[in-house]
């Protein structure tokens, strides 16, 4: 694989054919990715305390003992004016103890990253490893550690930090459930020093109708503490469900795919879910609905389900197709996301945006640019307390190498701040993150007066006051004061 160095480019002009594309966006190609060193096919951007964003490849790298065809991957950080500083290359050690082909990362309570490896570790089934600011990696665990693999195997998507501070994540087989051949998936816990538990396994009863089986991505908790996620398959007619499970591992079945006519409510759900400012949560599947191209749904806490969009309702499937990676609930109370085909130029992909009553708007298409410098087959969205969305694309790029891309997106909303984790009970520290923070005069939850210390610029550390209510959280600095962009949600 050629190596090429990544670069800077400005996306300019980008009325698109369609009717529906607004005039006021501009997306800016930040990173070039070029192989080699670099990695390839950048995912899971997320932003950290410093102001920056962090990520993985899912392949490339120079791991010294990385023997897959398509390399083993890195993680990086890149700024926002797109310095990309790899952190570390998968398979640095010896017999990929390290593991290999990341997940995404989440950055805790403390400050460090934390991921998943799809592969190797001690037993070629995938690890949990730690990254502190400083570049210094651990790995925690390693996957099948046990005899049958009752532990799991296979990790997949994000880590997420629980309410009470552990982190959770899934695996698409292994567990004690007897409904699959090689295991059906777990749920696991891993508290920040390291110890793991095993809490869930999937399809423990016949044909795995109650359970589900083989989830594809992580959870995504919830202001009581539960978690919310999707399976690949079982349910009826076995083609995945959504759950609810609590930390300690007592699963609800919410919701059956494919529980209408001809699949028009979908199938094949491999983003995570997002929940909405409104409480509820939001997710896409890449198969079914009415033009069996992926669908756009809502379900509630409880369990009701609506389809909001059917991808490819347009001519020529301009609106994109096969609809991918996460959505981000914008500070304007809208849903942002990607498509992964489809689109006016060569099925590159789109990003939309959606109102929570389902009102669709193209936003761009993908590879409209010469070498597809913007890129090709993006795989989500993110957006940053500067009000702009941040995403990756898995190919394309100005350089030969054609490796994928970050890029940002304007859609010239304000900037906001936004609390880690968004929901707390009173006298608990959160993380309030932001831009030009360093000389916050005051923090407000509702209204009522918090203390606080400044991290930086970019971050404060606040803690919940007694008397707070549900409701904003207001940051007064010498420039004006910001809101956060949802409700913060004080519980008991």
């Amino acid at each position: 694989m050629k190596a090429c160095s990544w670069k800077s480019l400005v996306i300019l002009g980008l009325l698109c054919l369609a009717t529906s594309v607004l005039s006021a966006q501009t997306l800016t190609a930040l990173a070039d990715f070029g192989g080699g060193s670099e990695g390839t096919g950048p995912i899971g951007i997320i932003q950290a305390s410093n102001g920056n964003f962090y990520g993985v490849t899912r392949f490339a790298g120079s791991g010294p003992y990385c023997s897959l065809s398509g390399g083993c991957g890195t993680i990086f950080e890149i700024t926002s004016k797109g310095k990309v500083t790899t952190f570390y290359n998968f398979c640095s050690q010896k017999s990929c103890s390290d593991g290999a082909i990341a997940n995404g990362l989440v950055q805790a309570s403390n400050g460090n990253f934390y991921g998943t490896t799809k592969l190797r570790g001690a037993h070629d089934q995938g690890t949990i490893f730690e990254l502190t600011p400083s570049g210094k990696f651990t790995t925690l665990y390693s996957f099948c550690a046990q005899a049958n693999c009752p532990d799991g195997s296979g990790p997949v998507g994000r880590l997420v930090q629980g309410i009470d501070g552990d982190l959770y994540g899934l695996t698409n087989s292994g567990g004690s459930g007897k409904g699959c051949r090689h295991g059906c998936g777990t749920m696991f816990k891993l508290t920040l020093s390291g110890q793991f538990t095993s809490a869930f396994s999937f399809c423990a009863a016949t044909n795995c109708v109650d359970e589900g089986r083989n989830p594809q991505q992580g959870l995504t908790v919830s202001p009581n503490g539960d978690f919310y996620g999707t399976t690949f398959g079982g349910g009826r007619p076995q083609e995945g469900i959504i759950f609810k499970i609590t930390p300690s591992g007592s699963l609800t079945k919410l919701y059956n795919f494919y529980s209408q006519p001809n699949g028009a409510d979908g199938w094949d759900a491999q983003a995570p879910l997002t929940l909405g400012g409104d409480g509820n949560f939001y997710g896409t599947t890449e198969g079914g609905g009415t033009f069996k191209n992926g669908t756009f749904f809502k379900i509630t806490p409880t369990g009701q389900y609506s389809v909001l969009y059917n991808f490819c309702s347009q001519t020529n499937c301009v609106d994109g197709v096969t609809p991918s990676g996460p959505i981000a609930w914008g500070s304007d109370g809208n849903l942002y996301g990607t498509a992964s085909g489809g689109g006016s130029t060569q099925s590159a992909g789109t990003a939309f945006k959606i109102t929570p009553s389902g009102q669709y708007t193209l936003l761009y298409t993908f590879c409209s640019q010469v070498l597809c410098a913007d890129g090709i087959g993006p795989s989500g969205l993110i957006q940053d307390t500067n009000g702009n969305f941040y995403g990756a694309t898995q190919g394309g790029g100005g350089q030969t190498c054609g490796c994928g891309t970050v890029y940002s997106l304007s859609m010239g909303l304000e900037p906001f701040v936004e609390a880690e984790p968004g929901f707390a009970p009173v006298g608990k520290r959160v993380a309030i993150l932001g831009n030009g923070l360093s000389s916050t005069s005051s923090v407000t939850f509702n209204g009522t007066p918090a203390s606080f210390k400044v991290g930086s610029g970019t971050y404060l550390l606040a803690t919940v006051p007694a008397g707070a209510t549900t409701g904003p959280i207001e940051v007064t600095t010498p420039n004006g004061t910001l809101s956060s962009n949802v409700a913060f949600q004080v519980i008991p």
